[in-house]
């Protein structure tokens, strides 16, 4: 088996407020494409951080009165505590304004691209917008205001440095066409694509130390500018691998990785897939591989943000509803392309119907029937790769084959198996929601199962005398715990503490299961 390695990244957030759900999203599905790459073997680095260098960061503080540096750590913290609740499994986080590793690059990388020929001074003026730290042409304004926060932009007069944009737009256009720089969903693609058809202008990448507040990364050899916060941003997808100290990090995990994926939501898209690639086609460097794009959690239509008034903290979330509901409600409810909106409803009812409804029920029901009818010791059938097979027919004949209604369990068996492809091809497509549904499915299989082939009538029979109903019940039992089983490691990357809890239950410990104990409870009873 070829063992891949593969570099995957968050966006990392401005900490001028602490974390909502929103970023939340983000940082799940993050992990949850680490930990699907690591159980099919592949070498991982799943990278975070926080954007701590950001005017908005200095406003906040100033309204808050506390010293920058102190305000910034404090919100920091609670982005890097969040991988508690979440059970994230990051490898490491880099923070821009504390971590030595990222000055020293983003130092390196300026000069790479200067050395290039592509940064200049020019005077400026244009429309700022503080919350996006970006300018904006009039034209894509609406009715005056920012797009994304509804604001009204400054207007803004300095002189600055710029890279030159423009000087990468053919090439740009060649590799996001050819695919050798994918973005996922295609819509989003397509977007880019248009973007940058339209003409790629060069942009500001620095500020004047007066009007960052002295806040930020010096400009190398000219101190009364500060690096733009978006360039300094970005290159922490290089900073954290040691770009600028150490390159051994840099050259497994970047330049001779099989894969860099960038994980970034739809209001970000500009920067990841047409600034950040021409930066990096400047400095001599590969490009990312994927750049995978989110859309937005809302609430009563409204993007949930650090900035207004409809902000959900994640932490809260799992502290009402538990780590499973939180995750499982992320991965299910939000499409491929599109926004989805946030209710505690929304939360609760997908949680009861198909976590405790769902998996628990059958992992429940099915451990309690080995204990009632076997005295917790699983049947043992093996088929095929010593999983079992479909129900046997009568003595000395073949297996029964998938019938009407499934009673002969080929429906439960098919799920399982087909699981590990169709879990692969979904995540492939940055497709979380099917990806859980070809899990789910192996819940309903075996579900539909238990209730057609009846057990409780089954050991009834084999009371009275019926060996044949023994066999019978024997293999249903099999097929109905190897679902749960499979459940436990499919379900493995999209909720890890519930997988594991599920595989504990259908663990043999000297010959018997562990007795039978709720995998997920009800919320509505909270």
């Amino acid at each position: 088996m070829t063992r891949h390695h593969v570099y995957i990244t968050t966006t990392i957030p401005y900490v001028n407020a602490r974390p909502h759900v929103g970023f939340a999203l983000e940082l799940v599905q993050a992990d949850v494409l680490a930990r699907h790459h690591r159980r099919r073997g592949d070498h991982v680095r799943l990278q975070a951080g926080t954007d701590d260098n950001a005017l908005k960061n200095v406003q906040a503080a100033e309204r808050a009165g506390v010293p920058v540096q102190e305000f910034v750590d404090r919100n920091a913290a609670a982005f890097v505590a969040l991988h508690r609740p979440l059970t994230l499994s990051v490898d490491d986080v880099i923070r821009t304004s504390r971590d030595p590793r990222h000055r020293a690059g983003v130092e390196r990388f300026w000069r790479a691209c200067e050395a290039s020929g592509d940064l200049y001074r020019k005077h400026y003026e244009g429309l700022y917008c503080v919350g996006c730290e970006q300018f904006y042409a009039p034209a894509e304004l609406d009715d005056g205001r920012c797009p994304e926060h509804g604001t009204t932009p400054q207007r803004v007069a300095e002189e600055n440095w710029f890279f030159r944009l423009s000087r990468h737009a053919d090439r740009l256009h060649d590799l996001i066409e050819s695919g050798r720089l994918r973005i996922e969903p295609a819509e989003r693609r397509n977007e880019v694509l248009s973007f940058i058809a339209g003409g790629l202008e060069d942009f500001s990448i620095s500020r004047s130390v007066a009007r960052a507040r002295g806040w930020g990364i010096p400009v190398p050899g000219d101190p009364g500018q500060v690096i733009y916060v978006w360039w300094d941003a970005l290159g922490n997808y290089l900073t954290a691998l040691g770009y600028g100290t150490d390159d051994a990090d840099l050259r497994r995990w970047w330049s001779a990785a099989d894969r860099r994926v960038h994980l970034a939501g739809k209001g970000v898209v500009r920067f990841h897939a047409v600034y950040w690639p021409a930066m990096l086609l400047s400095a001599g460097l590969p490009l990312p591989t994927e750049i995978l794009v989110h859309g937005y959690l809302t609430a009563d239509g409204r993007k949930i943000s650090k900035s207004s008034d409809n902000t959900v903290d994640p932490t809260a979330l799992v502290d009402a509803y538990g780590t499973d509901a939180v995750r499982w409600w992320l991965l299910r409810e939000v499409p491929r392309v599109g926004d989805a909106d946030f209710t505690h409803d929304r939360l609760i009812a997908r949680a009861d119907d198909e976590l405790a409804n769902g998996v628990g029920n059958l992992v429940n029901r099915v451990v309690a029937m080995i204990h009632r009818y076997r005295d917790g010791r699983p049947p043992v059938l093996p088929g095929p790769g010593g999983r079992p097979s479909v129900l046997p027919g009568p003595a000395g004949r073949p297996p029964v084959p998938p019938g009407p209604g499934g009673r002969s369990g080929g429906e439960v068996v098919a799920a399982c198996e087909r699981a590990p492809a169709l879990v692969d091809a979904a995540l492939g497509s940055f497709d979380f929601r099917a990806a859980t549904e070809a899990v789910r499915a192996i819940v309903d299989a075996a579900n539909r199962f238990v209730n057609q082939v009846r057990p409780w009538e089954l050991a009834r029979a084999e009371r009275a005398g019926d060996r044949d109903a023994g066999r019978r019940l024997d293999a249903a039992l099999a097929v109905a715990l190897e679902a749960c089983r499979t459940l436990g490691a499919e379900l493995s990357p999209f909720l890890p503490d519930a997988a594991e809890r599920i595989t504990r239950q259908c663990a043999v410990v000297d010959g018997r299961l562990p007795a039978p104990s709720p995998v997920f409870a009800r919320l509505a009873r909270r």
